[in-house]
């Protein structure tokens, strides 16, 4: 990527438009033999039309439920849903001690086989018996013969694909080898561009992270990534984009308002706490579902939590937000009141948001937990602190949507590789919904996501903001603040049904475990739940 080319970074900001819902279609479900242990993913193989993505080893399963989006499949256990049977394995860090878990399709045999193949391919057979070859794995580096190991890695690198490159550089970031990992980054250079495929885009970001990993921490990233804000109204344009171009938004929007509006159905007094406001687009269409209730409309009250990156992508505080949302409520006959919060989730207290005696409490998080920095980052552990202040407030639901990730406490290579699949998936699937060389895209790509790739892999520490768990974590954690888990009604299955008809049928739904996962092939990448 030359200079001129390279990409002015911008934090995302989860405030998007939603969509109306659509008729609910039928669904087909499916119940195998399977169980799941808490941490673990677990996997399903999915068949498209005539087109087999992905098979695993055929032991009984059971308790899942899997719609036909689209029709036919496999489940095997200890896996979760979409994700891609040779990702990397790893036994995750874990300072408050819960139990460990793994976040791939492969066991530490097979990873260990194919890091060897990796390494016969950049060393040569005469590896395969030389000892004093340097490998690593787990972060745990063993390099007596690390010069010669370099050496060839070098003199192969064009040889190499892209992905192949990509973790070559890493280890060279990782062992803090900077002539090898400047040489390397010279190739890539060469080899990612912000229009070509999907790899290569995400390649360009990728090695801005790597980049800015081993030249500097913390907070200079950014002053080294040269990052250009765009304006409020930019911002908002480039979400919009992503939200038209992709279903994961709409996904943490409906299948929340699903679960909300069924949990309400008999409430005439209703406060919803959203934890991230942005726009507020996601309840105009529960106000209009509320106001056709049979018996009449409840009073709803809404309380928005907000922080700057909302606000400056909005171009103005949560009045506007209020503002929005009691024009809908008085357009549509509902009774309606509005309460703004204006600080971050870390800074949230019982005061904040005024919550009162006789109304019906939903708490809604989307995607906005994983922002909160855990007892890895902070004896305060603002995440548990904040599941437990809401627990305290006794909510009729909570609406949790996450992604389907593992960065959270991972050492460096291990969050390298995960992010790098969970990435490739995610740009894959944008780079079905526009031409590559769509300028609105590249914009929308440069704005709304490099910047999180960039902050998993460069960043560490209070400055590390994007940190993922998997949802056999986040159900631990709920948990342990004392929530119990609800079954999702088959409605919200069948509203996500339809909502994936406007979208590439390489998006798959499956039902695991009480939670709605969303992915792209053969990788979860979001996932829905709702909580008591």
């Amino acid at each position: 990527m030359q200079a001129s080319e390279r990409p002015h970074m911008c934090g995302s900001v989860h405030a998007l438009y939603n969509q109306p819902m659509q008729q609910c279609a039928p669904y087909r479900v499916f119940k195998n033999n399977c169980k799941d242990s808490h941490g673990s993913r677990t996997q399903l193989s999915f068949q498209a039309q005539n087109e087999q993505f992905f098979t695993l080893d055929s032991s009984p399963a059971t308790d899942y439920i899997v719609y036909d989006s689209p029709p036919a499949l496999s489940i095997s256990s200890n896996r979760s849903p979409f994700s891609p049977q040779c990702s990397q394995s790893y036994m995750s860090d874990n300072a408050c001690g819960l139990p460990l878990s793994r976040y791939s399709g492969v066991d530490d045999g097979d990873l260990r086989h194919v890091l060897r193949e990796l390494e016969n391919k950049l060393l040569g057979p005469e590896s395969d018996t030389d000892n004093s070859s340097s490998c690593s794995f787990n972060d745990v580096v063993i390099k007596p013969s690390s010069l010669t190991r370099w050496n060839r890695v070098l003199d192969l690198a064009p040889s190499l694909n892209l992905k192949e490159l990509l973790d070559a550089c890493s280890e060279a970031v990782s062992d803090a080898d900077i002539s090898t990992a400047e040489v390397l980054m010279d190739v890539l250079e060469q080899r990612v561009s912000v229009s070509g495929e999907p790899m290569e885009r995400l390649g360009a970001y990728v090695l801005e992270g790597l980049r800015a990993r081993l030249l500097s921490t913390g907070s200079i990233i950014y002053k080294k990534l040269k990052c250009e804000e765009p304006t409020g109204s930019e911002l908002l344009s480039y979400m919009q984009v992503i939200y038209n171009m992709c279903p994961y938004y709409k996904f943490a929007y409906m299948s929340a308002n699903v679960v909300i509006r069924e949990a309400m159905m008999n409430e005439n007094r209703i406060h919803i706490i959203d934890f991230q406001i942005a726009q507020g687009s996601q309840w105009i269409f529960l106000l209009h579902d509320l106001a056709h209730r049979p018996g009449g409309p409840p009073f709803v009250r809404i309380t928005g939590v907000d922080d700057s990156e909302s606000a400056y992508a909005r171009g103005g505080g949560l009045q506007i937000v209020g503002e929005r949302l009691a024009e809908v409520a008085k357009s549509c006959g509902v009774p309606f009141e509005f309460h703004g919060a204006a600080l971050s989730g870390c800074e949230v207290q019982l005061s904040n948001l005024q919550v009162r005696y006789g109304e019906a409490l939903a708490v809604n998080f989307p995607y906005m937990l994983h922002h909160m920095p855990d007892e890895s980052v902070s004896t305060i552990n603002h995440r548990d602190r904040l599941l437990r202040l809401v627990k305290s407030l006794s909510p009729k639901i909570v609406t949790l949507v996450e992604q389907e990730s593992n960065t959270n406490t991972a050492p460096f290579l291990p969050r390298f590789r995960e992010t790098l699949d969970y990435y490739t998936a995610m740009f894959e699937s944008i780079d079905a919904a526009r031409p590559r060389d769509n300028k609105e895209r590249i914009s929308a790509e440069e704005h709304c996501v490099a910047r999180d790739v960039v902050n998993i892999i460069a960043c560490e520490g209070a400055d590390r903001v994007e940190r993922h768990e998997l949802f056999g974590k986040w159900r631990l954690r709920l948990m342990m603040a004392g929530f119990t888990q609800c079954q999702l009604s088959p409605s919200v299955g069948e509203t996500i049904n339809d909502m994936l008809k406007e979208y590439s049928p390489h998006y798959r739904y499956a039902e695991s475990e009480g939670a709605l996962y969303l992915g792209w092939k053969n990788r979860a990448l979001a996932t829905s739940s709702a909580w008591r």
